[in-house]
């Protein structure tokens, strides 16, 4: 259904840019759209116009943030023919809070939709349950638990129980549809809501915004690029994407070198990014996701999962543009050795990789899905 008029839409929380970059989209399809957000956390601090982020630490910072959200709520949050959320933790405060603010942004605006772009109940329960078909995942590979899981079970813990839980089963219940931004959340999301209730969105890049370059057509060095969030190594695995690579260097440091970035400003980092010919993007995955997506919008090459369960899923027969890892050390460390000792054919495969984006993921292809979606919903 196309809309006879200009909707107005909140997005509501983030994850590296994701709603910027889909209200840029929706905004030049003729749309009002508004983001609030706390900036994708302290560092990254991603685009919006109203500011969610906690002011002080611990407790007082919660109630502050509670008590901006409650005096701002007819002015700021109320009125949206559309309201969607990112994510369950769509802002910072404990689940009980989230639960109330969620009833509130129900009960004040005409819809409210759920994008499933990270870590939520579903997904925790999908990926802990022994017959999912996500096989290898961040918890369980081969149904035996990843290293995150060994360290840190009893947070992993917490999505399947108590406030946590509870809250992200009320927001399931009570939107009016979801979308998922990867084949993982797909999977998820599909044991819990019906088919026309959900649709797959996928991961918005403006490739207006994103400068393409060749890469050079024979690198004397390749450079292997790492953007890593320090309390994430173990989750996304990049603990074992650096042992990989520093590996692979020490092997042939006159064939290549590897560059670690870590915990910097969204900005600041595709400005880093730009430097790159082979992207480290994360194991455990089947779908590239925004690093790695960028990555490739930029004519780099991506190392991460691009698996073919998800080709199949998106309807793409002919490129594979993603140099694929399985979450096995070795896996990474052929894939590694094979762009160091193959620089020739990386150009190509960043080309691939530029119109598979502009293909599939450009921010106005993405937008129009949710559109469609939501329009539909109305």
């Amino acid at each position: 259904m196309i809309p006879d008029r200009p909707l107005d839409i909140l997005l509501v929380g983030d994850a590296s840019s994701y709603h910027p970059t889909l209200a840029d989209a929706l905004r030049g399809l003729g749309h009002h759209v508004t983001v609030a957000s706390d900036g994708c956390i302290s560092w990254m601090q991603t685009r919006r116009e109203i500011n969610t982020a906690r002011r002080l630490p611990g407790k007082l910072g919660g109630l502050d943030l509670w008590m901006r959200l409650g005096l701002n709520r007819k002015r700021l949050f109320s009125g949206y023919d559309i309201v969607s959320l990112a994510s369950q933790d769509f802002v910072p405060l404990r689940p009980s809070r989230v639960r109330t603010f969620f009833d509130r942004l129900k009960a004040d605006n005409r819809s409210i939709f759920y994008t499933a772009l990270g870590t939520d109940w579903r997904f925790t329960q999908e990926c802990l349950d022994p017959a999912t078909p996500l096989v290898e995942n961040e918890f369980m590979v081969r149904g035996e638990p990843t290293p995150f899981y060994r360290a840190d079970r009893a947070e992993v813990n917490l999505w399947t129980q108590g406030e946590l839980l509870d809250t992200g089963q009320h927001i399931y219940a009570n939107v009016d549809g979801a979308v998922s931004a990867l084949w993982e959340y797909d999977v998820a999301i599909r044991r819990y809501f019906a088919s026309d209730r959900m649709a797959y969105g996928g991961i918005p890049i403006d490739t207006r915004k994103v400068a393409y370059q060749d890469l050079p057509e024979r690198p004397d060095r390749v450079r292997l690029f790492l953007g890593r969030h320090r309390h994430h190594m173990m989750l996304k695995g990049t603990d074992k994407l650096e042992a990989a690579a520093r590996a692979v260097v020490a092997r042939h440091p006159d064939k290549a070198e590897l560059v670690i970035v870590e915990n910097r400003p969204y900005d600041e980092y595709l400005r880093l990014l730009e430097s790159a010919h082979v992207v480290l993007d994360q194991i455990y995955s089947y779908t590239p996701a925004t690093n790695a997506m960028l990555a490739m919008a930029m004519g780099k090459v991506a190392v991460s999962g691009g698996a073919e369960c998800f080709y199949r899923f998106i309807g793409e027969e002919e490129m594979r543009p993603v140099l694929h890892i399985d979450s096995d050390y070795e896996s990474i460390e052929r894939a590694l050795e094979w762009a160091v000792t193959h620089p020739e054919q990386l150009r190509e495969r960043g080309r691939e990789g530029r119109r598979f984006v502009e293909k599939h993921n450009d921010s106005r292809v993405v937008a129009r899905r949710f559109l469609d979606f939501w329009t539909s919903r109305l």
